[in-house]
């Protein structure tokens, strides 16, 4: 989830995303978790652990909003909450 809020305090907007988390591996073996955001296209990253990963995708998640709302696109709806 991510939320905007103008500058003036006036508006806030949530957005909800499903995320996901898998485990996977390094080359070497070594265990690692991708995460990604379906909605968003390309939106995705990864963490040692668990809650690593899923931190890290929710930051990208915020921050793949703020640019799209910034640079005037729209967006995108995840398809789970139609």
């Amino acid at each position: 989830m991510t939320r905007t809020q103008h500058k003036e305090g006036i508006s806030v907007k949530s957005y909800v995303f499903r995320l996901v988390v898998k485990e996977d591996a390094f080359e070497d073996g070594r265990k690692a978790f991708h995460a990604s955001c379906p909605a968003l296209k390309g939106c995705h990253t990864w963490g040692h652990t668990y809650d690593e990963a899923l931190a890290n995708i929710k930051e990208a998640v915020e921050l793949y909003v703020e640019d799209l709302i910034e640079s005037g696109q729209a967006i995108p709806v995840d398809g789970l909450y139609n």
